[in-house]
């Protein structure tokens, strides 16, 4: 007769794992004997192997009961069942390695190729990495609104870095973020960012009803704009005196206060 440490040893589990199986009643547990100790025979050694064996291969719990009662046919077509619901897990399985391999590939898991080139391209020219960060984010929230539009989006966007003002107002804005909102540098970079607006040429516009973004999606931009670079409320406040109102989607102030120029800049957004 065994102990329980002895049985434990006997079928390679903890006492933990005998004292578990006791209380979901897949093991019986013997009386005690007259010194107080419970004692376990051959049998027990069986059953708990046979316990044993069929969780470590996956069975659950709540099945094993079922399993040892089993005659022959029943055990075979439980057992059926099981081998397709492992296979089930393993196909799971395989498709959350796939995923996690992507998550190694960083950028290109949630972005389009050509966006990733954009990116790469913004990093060969020397944009900080902060910079290309907040860019990054927010082309994700735009390719997932308008993945059919990205790769003409990338091509307008790319164009633009042929312009050396293009570039250097991404460096300045780069800079800027660590700027405090009463930097007296701010409106003389208010000054270039408006410039860079009016000058930029009108392949944007030629796409207005393609690039139309949600409103939900412009309010999202603006937001992590806000709430992401400490002087945006004041950018944004530098640039309602020049004639500007809004961030994602910037409209052009008419002398005639019924009516704006909307035009919509996801180059701006993208820059937050």
């Amino acid at each position: 007769m065994l102990t329980i440490s002895q049985l434990a040893s006997y079928a390679g589990v903890t006492v933990r794992a005998v004292r578990h199986y006791h209380a979901k009643g897949l093991l019986q547990e013997p009386d005690r004997d007259h010194s107080g100790y419970r004692r376990y025979d051959a049998a027990a050694v069986v059953d708990l192997i046979r316990i044993r064996t069929l969780a470590g291969a996956g069975v659950p719990l709540s099945r094993v009961k079922e399993l040892l009662d089993a005659d022959d046919e029943e055990f075979a077509a439980a057992v059926a069942d099981i081998d397709r619901r492992l296979r089930a897990e393993i196909r799971e399985r395989q498709r959350h390695r796939t995923q996690i391999a992507q998550l190694a590939a960083g950028e290109s898991l949630a972005l389009p190729p050509e966006v990733v080139a954009y990116l790469d391209r913004l990093r060969a020219l020397g944009i900080p990495e902060k910079m290309v960060v907040g860019e990054r984010d927010a082309w994700i929230l735009v390719a997932a609104q308008l993945p059919d539009q990205m790769a003409t989006m990338m091509a307008l966007k790319s164009a633009q870095l042929d312009e050396p003002m293009v570039v250097d107002l991404y460096r300045d804005l780069s800079e800027a973020i660590e700027w405090s909102p009463d930097d007296p540098r701010l409106p003389v970079l208010v000054d270039t960012l408006v410039t860079s607006i009016s000058s930029s040429d009108q392949s944007w516009d030629d796409h207005e009803e393609e690039f139309a973004f949600s409103d939900e999606l412009v309010d999202l931009l603006d937001t992590v704009f806000l709430e992401s670079v400490p002087i945006a409320p004041r950018v944004l406040e530098l640039l309602e005196e020049r004639g500007w109102t809004g961030w994602t989607k910037l409209e052009r102030i008419a002398p005639d206060p019924a009516t704006t120029e909307q035009v919509t800049r996801p180059s701006r957004a993208a820059s937050s």
